[in-house]
């Protein structure tokens, strides 16, 4: 491991494991590529009271209230090194409001001159808002301001969607420029060396949360079941906890519900798989971990519709296919073909290529070198 002079970096998270949480598994594997890679240790505040601290590989500073005292008291404790802030507003707030965090952060920096911070920005604000009897709907302006607050405190941003970046510079009136937009990476591990979809069992995996697993069930089983019929799929294997659902006897095949399995046991099982079904909307791909698992582990990512939108380079036919708007029969030899296509999109935002992107970010606060 290489070693650093530097402190170590603070990364502020809503929760960590043991707790599910796609923004935990992915500061938690981004923590360890820095460790390994840039020698740069990492310590994390951790924003939630209700989560449950554990032993763990790094030291955690959990708040023990939503507050800007207990927010600052965590800053000082954890030490004098840069601060990456993992944001997404509904981590952090019931509604999706947290002004504790972001008056925190603003204190901080003012009693810190010299104090650096980096913000992910998972999520932005909640903009594409329901009906006027949801909350949503009279809380997103709040939210709009506590992200451009955010954004003019945060020396560097870096996010998940172009759509995203283009958000925050516009927010912050050109304040944030030359935002990098990096789609997510794999928490179910990258694996080199894979087999050809020809060579592997004929096996599809379903594999997410339950509401996502549970939307694949009740909106694309017809779907689902031709794509099996075409690829000469023997088997459906239903990774995660239970959708609540009989799924016996629901598609000609056996489906395997292997209930929760560690992180360390998903990747053998993608590997043994052609396929990876997906329920998730198609415009928002670039931040889904569960479709970067499936490109990372070169199986056909098979989705159902939702829109036209071509975002971050991600066009059905080519790097997915669509199981409700089929182009056609698929056959392995296509599906071959996406497999690779899908691959290749996702090396240039593995895991590695986040973590030299903070690097670059903490490092350098005017610019990406």
């Amino acid at each position: 491991m290489v070693q650093s002079p530097h402190p170590p970096i603070l990364q502020i998270v809503p929760r960590l494991p043991p707790v599910l949480d796609g923004i935990g598994d992915y500061s938690t594997a981004v923590a360890r590529c820095l460790r390994q890679n840039w020698g740069r240790d990492t310590h994390f505040i951790v924003g939630d009271p209700t989560w449950p601290p554990t032993e763990a590989e790094f030291q955690t500073w959990p708040l023990a209230e939503r507050s800007v005292p207990a927010l600052l008291q965590a800053l000082e404790g954890a030490g004098p090194g840069p601060v990456i802030l993992h944001y997404v507003s509904y981590g952090y707030a019931r509604r999706g409001c947290p002004f504790w965090l972001v008056n925190g952060l603003e204190q901080w920096k003012r009693m810190t001159p010299n104090a650096q911070l980096v913000t992910m920005f998972h999520e932005v604000y909640a903009y594409d808002v329901g009906p006027p009897w949801t909350s949503s709907f009279w809380l997103s302006p709040l939210q709009r301001q506590l992200a451009i607050r955010l954004g003019f405190l945060s020396d560097r941003a870096m996010t998940n969607r172009q759509h995203y970046a283009q958000m925050v510079e516009t927010l912050t009136q050109g304040h944030q420029q030359q935002i990098p937009a990096l789609p997510v990476f794999s928490t179910v591990g990258e694996p080199t060396d894979l087999a050809p979809l020809i060579d592997r069992p004929r096996r599809l995996v379903v594999f997410g949360s339950r509401i996502s697993r549970r939307r694949v069930y009740e909106r694309g089983t017809a779907a689902l079941a031709a794509l099996c019929h075409q690829l000469g799929i023997r088997e459906v294997w239903d990774i995660g906890s239970s959708v609540d659902l009989n799924l016996a006897g629901l598609l000609p095949i056996p489906i395997v519900e292997t209930g929760c399995l560690p992180i360390e046991a998903i990747s053998p099982v993608m590997q043994q798989a052609i396929a990876g079904f997906f329920d998730y909307h198609t415009e928002y791909l670039g931040k889904s971990t569960i479709f970067a698992a499936y490109c990372a582990h070169r199986l056909i990512p098979i989705g159902l519709y939702y829109s036209p939108e071509i975002r971050d380079d991600l066009v059905s036919g080519q790097q997915y296919w669509l199981a409700d708007r089929p182009l056609g029969d698929l056959t392995l030899e296509m599906g071959q073909a996406i497999a690779d296509r899908a691959h290749h999109w996702y090396q240039a935002h593995r895991l590695e290529e986040h973590a030299k992107v903070l690097v670059t970010l903490l490092d350098n606060r005017h610019g990406l070198c």
